[in-house]
């Protein structure tokens, strides 16, 4: 059992961090809610990682091996890795994390089920047998958001994929002072001392893992103002998504610097197990009347901080394309809802106030009151919406109709990782859409020979999805990061890590 010794207060070295909402759950693999997954990276390491460009970089992995036939593919760990309790890593840790995160992910669903084996065959070498050759094997296993294949032990693996874990152990550069864990107000890390970084420097999520702080603090407060006060008077190092309206107010203060964070597609989810959005007319209505320039600019008027995006694919992928896209029109989209048989049916709207989507959720509540819908906006925090949102009842039985929400761009940059076109029905993420031709086409973008190929199926998937309508893309804006102008070592990884950051 690990044994914590703590350095005297004075010598302690504290990054406090103000997150953009609160941890309800350790569990990763259970949940796609960011907040989990920035945990994650704290706590845990992965096999393969991407670096700044978007290549895969081995992380946990000291060598590969890949069969001529493409099918055999032999991974041996880096010597020394240990988890938080001194125990070794080893591949039997491995494999049963992979088992776990391949039940959920939808990246992992397809990598399990090309799989033919996946074993340990010494103590730090494991060896995946595919049934046919499959080419994105590297990609899966350094998937960067949610669901990422996170290395955890055996013993916590073995928790069933439905069923949240609570043991916070890791294979990472922090680990979570449990005991200091307080929902609502703050979540505790520090430094693990038994935590071995590769040689190179830090690049994204890739290379050294260097934790240059003693501890880090993630300070809990949903009230942007207090945020910013608290920044400006030098009581926290970094304000994780800070508003818009509040850029011209730290500008003109030296000690506080401001830089791009990451870029996020905006998504309107619809719940499609429940009336009215089971119908697909009515979800084509929706699509045909998000007006993606009026519902950004809710958020923010910098041109430089959003795009409008005619695609479920971000702006910026190999795999954009605007097929089958038509422009906004609230006259179609009035047209549509009179074609759906729509008659009146309660729509309840969830709202976590405290995200950036909030003020477009207002936008969209009110454009569809305005084509006859009845909408019923519920406001709440993000940790209550990201629960609430798991429910598969009836809206009379405390269930939702909508919710508005941002996933990263590496969720949303091509299809078979994609988190929101995923049609497999009850694995699907939260709202469940179900089709079969979405899902054959996904797996045909896994076999196909080259980039051209990828993307004449990412055009047919574009398409269907247009039909379909498994969520209405808000657009494309990139968060923003307030911090003190003195740290150093802030790494540009598309999400917020605190490894390599110094005071």
């Amino acid at each position: 059992m690990l044994i914590m010794t703590a350095l005297p207060a004075m010598a302690q070295t504290v990054l406090k961090v103000r997150p953009f909402g609160d941890l309800r759950t350790i569990d990763p693999i259970t949940t796609s809610d960011y907040m989990v997954r920035n945990h994650g990276y704290m706590v845990y390491d992965t096999l393969f990682a991407q670096d700044g460009s978007g290549a895969i970089k081995p992380q946990m992995v000291e060598r590969h091996t890949v069969s001529d036939d493409g099918k055999t593919w032999t991974f041996v760990l880096r010597e020394g890795l240990k988890f938080h309790d001194n125990q070794p890593v080893t591949a039997e840790d491995v494999v049963a994390s992979l088992k776990r995160w391949g039940e959920r992910d939808g990246l992992g669903q397809q990598l399990m089920g090309q799989t033919a084996s996946l074993t340990a065959t010494d103590a730090r070498t494991v060896t995946l047998v595919l049934k046919e050759r499959w080419g994105l094997v590297l990609e899966a296993l350094g998937k960067p958001s949610s669901m990422v294949p996170f290395i955890m032990p055996a013993r916590i693996a073995a928790t069933p994929a439905n069923q949240n874990i609570t043991d916070p152990i890791g294979s990472g550069p922090f680990m979570m002072i449990r005991a200091e864990w307080s929902p609502g107000a703050k979540i505790v890390y520090a430094r693990a001392p038994m935590y071995v970084p590769r040689a190179e420097p830090a690049d994204g999520l890739a290379g050294g893992k260097r934790a240059q702080v003693d501890r880090v603090e993630w300070i809990i407060m949903p009230d942007a103002q207090t945020a910013l006060n608290a920044l400006q008077a030098g009581e926290i190092d970094i304000f994780e998504e800070l508003p818009p309206d509040m850029i011209p107010l730290v500008k003109s203060n030296a000690r506080i610097a401001i830089s791009r964070l990451s870029a996020l597609q905006g998504v309107m989810r619809m719940n499609q197990l429940q009336p009215p959005f089971n119908n697909a007319k009515l979800r084509q209505a929706i699509l045909r009347l998000v007006d993606q320039e009026q519902t950004l600019r809710a958020y923010v008027d910098d041109k430089a901080l959003y795009t409008n995006c005619p695609s479920f694919f971000m702006c910026d992928s190999p795999y954009f394309t605007n097929a089958a896209w038509k422009p906004a029109d609230v006259a179609a989209a009035r047209a549509l809802v009179r074609e759906s048989g729509y008659n009146g049916e309660k729509i309840v709207l969830l709202d976590a106030t405290e995200t950036a989507l909030s003020p477009a959720t207002l936008v969209v509540a009110q454009a569809m009151r305005d084509i006859g819908l009845n909408v019923d906006y519920q406001a709440m925090d993000w940790g209550t919406l990201s629960s609430r949102r798991t429910s598969k009842n009836p809206v009379a039985q405390g269930g939702w109709s909508a919710f508005l929400s941002g996933p990263a761009a590496p969720d949303m940059w091509e299809p078979v990782g994609h988190l929101a076109l995923r049609s497999n029905c009850d694995r699907a993420w939260f709202g469940w859409p179900c089709d079969e031709a979405i899902e054959k086409l996904r797996a045909a973008f896994t076999t196909a020979p080259d980039l051209a190929g990828r993307q004449a199926i990412a055009r047919q998937i574009q398409e269907r999805a247009v039909e379909t309508v498994p969520y209405v893309p808000v657009g494309q804006f990139w968060l923003v990061r307030g911090h003190q102008a003195s740290l150093k070592g802030l790494l540009t990884a598309g999400l917020p890590v605190y490894w390599n950051i110094s005071k």
